[in-house]
């Protein structure tokens, strides 16, 4: 051991902005694209803390050709003032202090998105440039900021106005995002999010270097988000919302079911921020509504007093938004991120909002409610027969499925699960070459049968007398759709590898439709994957063992002149083109090998997609295509052009 000694002269005492820049990723989560576009949340949720408090009508989102991006609202504009205890500007103070703001009690706002107070601050740490002008009290301030939030241009009155409000230009740094490009349909997502949260309040984005624009604003918010949910869809009924202002927490929900639809989708907000791990505010509403329906049936007597109806079963086909605002002093998030409402309260609240008007609904339009608890029965009905069927499979004749994965699964040897990959691979050939070349004690390969059903809008009895399918469940061992539990999951990864062509990614697709409608938890907790075989191989013909993998054509280029003269090229069409020794260390080794995580980072645009790509109208399928999508001469897939 070294006789250096560790002393008081080997601790650093970073400035706040310079440990934001040190550790990014303790207030982004990451440098990738979904970090970049988080400082940009950060500036446009303090326009809408503004907008949400009844200070201005529009937030107009700019990305500029430099590549920077401009967000100006409508608000009070943030205060020029003298802070007393620090004797620096409240501007100043706002954009270099973490933890600093007005938003830690309800004098200044009633509700926010937060009460951190580190987004202004972190977003200027990460930023070539930032600079904030401000219009208030009948002045124009303005300040800069650069190299990671230093102060180059102190706060100065650069002339007079009547207009009030907040504008932020800022560019990111390079040295800390490896890609800088904001994307356009990433921001104009968030913005029509937003506006369905905030009736009346225009959103608009603009693009100066394509053009682009888009006024994304909403009269009837939330109900206009469920029709949008369910454009598609084959609704029972129109949609059925509520408000309810009446307490300090306030209540807005909105829900409508469809019939040929067999999944849920409940999304749900705290003070218009996505709490995607749900809450108490999601528990009140799904508490209240089984019981609501549940006693209504038995009233009307289309149950009987000891039968009951499950809540899975309400929920099917159904789409609900649910949106909460808790005041300062209430609000209480679950884990460091914002993902889950740990409010009491709002349990309580909720469920007394939705218990004292759906009664009353479902009396005058009843019509609608027999036909929607006939629906229930029937859900009922079907679940409870493929339990019978699941539970007869495990008795004395052995169920088929379990023959068949013992025939065509190759397990892992360990029952350390979470350490366990399962590879789903596209036929025998590669499967077998996937079984010659894994780590046995922890990798398990399940070769596919051809293309998968598409299971967008099915039945769960046609789930499980779908033979790819009831072996993939009984494989992965946590069950499926309502019954899922992650927990039980025989594989802490599911990794889907693929030939790299269009069958290949048509039946990524298809599974990846499968995991988001039956299994969406494997992808909220960051366990599916896609495997990333290469394209190619280049090697010396006169000695073979000098080789590159190239995984694009700009890849193989280079790999052409770094190997020479006489070289020679693999194109590998399908994985069972390669030997196990060159699948295990392109695409299985934890050492070599690359793989893309499936996240979902904007549930918007993911169902709507879902439904566009998957569902059974081919028209708004075929319109994305012509959009996105572009071929050559030969119709062959190019590229997707956007997202």
């Amino acid at each position: 051991m070294a006789d250096e000694k560790y002393t008081a002269n080997d601790i650093e005492l970073l400035s706040e902005l310079e440990g934001v820049r040190k550790r990014p990723g303790m207030y982004i989560g990451s440098t990738n694209l979904n970090g970049l576009h988080h400082i940009a949340w950060e500036i446009i949720d303090n326009a809408v803390d503004e907008a949400v408090n009844g200070f201005g009508k529009k937030i107009t989102v700019t990305l500029m050709r430099d590549g920077s991006l401009t967000v100006e609202d409508e608000g009070r504009g943030v205060p020029c003032d003298i802070h007393k205890e620090s004797g620096l500007p409240a501007v100043q103070l706002l954009y270099t202090t973490l933890h600093s703001g007005g938003k830690f009690n309800s004098k200044n706002y009633k509700t926010s998105a937060g009460l951190h107070g580190v987004g202004a601050t972190v977003t200027n740490a990460l930023c070539e440039f930032l600079e904030v002008t401000v219009y208030r009290d009948g002045e124009i301030n303005h300040i800069a900021f650069a190299n990671g939030g230093h102060l180059i241009t102190p706060l100065h009155v650069i002339g007079s106005t009547n207009k009030h409000g907040t504008t932020v230009h800022f560019k990111p740094d390079p040295s800390i995002f490896p890609n800088t490009k904001f994307n356009y349909e990433t921001i104009a997502s968030r913005l029509e999010e937003k506006s369905y949260l905030l009736n009346g309040v225009h959103f608009i984005i603009k693009d100066q270097a394509s053009g682009n624009t888009h006024d994304y604003c909403t009269e009837h918010g939330l109900r206009e988000y469920v029709q949008t949910l369910t454009i598609d869809k084959t609704p029972m009924a129109d949609v059925i919302d509520l408000v309810d202002t009446s307490n300090p927490i306030q209540v807005e929900i909105a829900m409508r079911w469809c019939v040929g639809d067999y999944g849920e989708n409940i999304i749900s907000y705290a003070n218009n921020v996505k709490t995607a791990d749900g809450g108490t505010h999601e528990i009140g509403f799904k508490g209240a509504l089984t019981k609501i329906l549940n006693d209504w049936a038995r009233d009307n007597e289309l149950i009987r007093g000891n039968q009951s109806i499950d809540g899975s079963d309400i929920r099917e086909g159904l789409t609900a938004i649910i949106s909460v605002k808790v005041p300062e002093n209430k609000l209480e998030y679950e884990g460091q991120t914002k993902g889950k409402l740990g409010t009491p309260e709002a349990t309580a609240v909720v469920s007394n909002a939705l218990s004292n008007f759906m009664p009353y609904f479902l009396t005058e339009n009843k019509d609608f409610a027999v036909a929607l608890i006939k629906k229930c029965n029937q859900a009922k009905e079907a679940r409870e027969a493929a339990r019978k069927a699941r539970e007869a499979a495990r008795g004395t004749k052995k169920k088929v499925a379990e023959m068949i994965i013992s025939d065509k699964l190759a397990s892992a040897q360990s029952k350390d699960y979470k350490n366990n990959e399962l590879f789903i691979v596209e036929g025998d050939s590669a499967g077998g070459t996937a079984k010659k070349g894994r780590d046995r004690s922890h990798q398990a390969i399940l070769p596919l049968r051809g293309k998968p059903l598409n299971t967008h809008n099915v039945s769960n009895q046609e789930i499980i007398d779908n033979l790819e399918f009831s072996t993939l469940i009984q494989t992965i061992g946590a069950g499926f759709g309502d019954e899922f539990n992650p927990d039980a999951s025989h594989y802490g990864k599911i990794i889907i590898m693929t030939d790299a062509d269009t069958d290949g990614a048509h039946i990524q697709i298809l599974l990846l439709t499968f995991f988001y409608n039956y299994m969406k938890p494997l992808i909220d907790r960051g366990m599916v994957y896609i495997a990333q075989p290469p394209l190619y191989r280049v090697y010396k013909k006169s000695d073979t063992k000098k080789h590159i993998f190239c995984w694009n054509d700009e890849e193989l280029e280079k790999a052409k002149q770094k190997i020479g003269a006489g070289y020679g090229i693999n194109r590998y069409k399908g994985l069972g083109e390669m030997n196990e020794d060159e699948l295990a260390v392109t695409t299985m080794n934890k050492e070599t090998r690359m793989l893309c995580r499936v996240m979902i980072d904007d549930s918007l645009v993911t169902e709507k997609r879902v439904e566009t790509l998957m569902g059974k109208d081919s028209a708004p399928r075929w319109a994305w295509i012509q959009e996105n999508v572009t071929f050559n001469e030969k119709d062959e897939f190019i590229k997707e052009v956007k997202n």
